[in-house]
């Protein structure tokens, strides 16, 4: 099956020309996993199928961010990603989720926030045991699971993860980007976190600005960006977004096969 094409991208302008990649070069742009290590399988299935189909010279696969949290597979999902990088060229960027559950090794303070985004769920799926999860007053004994049950390769994992990747006419971050600053000199916390203040800006970034981080029922085409959270943890619905020459699609866990 063909990737379906991007409805709206035919508005898409940079500097007055329609976006585009370099030749020979094929980026498969993947949403807000969550967990969903299910959904996640079934879409790299289908970019296989696609590549099969469609030869490309290089395909990269970028991945947007929040692997973890909210959905039952986080553990899973991470091997599963890892995995796929040994034979694949990947980009793998930071998402809010990834930066507190790392963070929560070091500060205590942050676990509540953590467990109210999601990550009791994570705990679980690292085996995390379930007297432990009783939190509260057990914070420092969910630390020190956490420590003990965190492969070094998946510590390794998170901490490199980056904060955006630029390719072409486009500029991919998890959240977004603060409006007024060179993309160049954008803070972490605003590239992870930042909603409001970008979703509804109309200034021209110099690149089209592919996110995730706010989830919405389909993708979403904006004259400077392109949201592809399609809230999988929920919907069902994981989605990539294809980037060949100046051609968008999408391809899609919701399409039949």
């Amino acid at each position: 099956m063909l990737p379906a094409l991007l409805p709206g991208f035919s508005e898409l302008r940079v500097r007055g020309r329609r976006p585009s990649v370099p030749a020979e070069l094929r980026i498969y742009a993947i949403g807000d996993i969550h967990g969903r290590l299910d959904l996640l399988n079934t879409l790299l299935a289908r970019i296989s199928r696609d590549i099969a189909f469609r030869p490309t010279a290089r395909p990269i696969y970028v991945f947007l961010g929040d692997y973890i949290d909210r959905g039952p597979s986080s553990r899973e999902t991470i091997d599963r990603l890892i995995e796929h990088r040994r034979t694949h060229a990947c980009v793998f960027l930071k998402g809010n989720h990834e930066l507190i559950a790392i963070k929560c090794l070091s500060d205590r303070a942050l676990f509540d926030q953590w467990l109210r985004l999601g990550g009791l769920e994570t705990l679980v799926s690292y085996g995390v045991p379930p007297d432990t999860l009783a939190y509260g007053r057990q914070i420092a004994k969910l630390q020190s699971a956490f420590h003990s049950a965190l492969p070094r390769e998946h510590f390794r994992f998170f901490r490199d993860l980056k904060n955006s990747f630029a390719c072409g006419d486009f500029f991919f971050a998890h959240a977004g980007v603060k409006p007024n600053v060179e993309l160049s000199s954008q803070r972490e916390n605003d590239l992870l976190w930042i909603r409001e203040e970008f979703l509804s800006s109309k200034e021209e970034f110099g690149k089209i600005i592919v996110h995730g981080h706010t989830p919405t029922r389909e993708i979403e085409v904006g004259p400077n960006r392109i949201n592809i959270d399609t809230g999988a943890f929920a919907t069902g619905r994981l989605s990539c977004l294809v980037l060949e020459g100046e051609d968008l699609s999408v391809i899609d866990t919701s399409f039949e096969s």
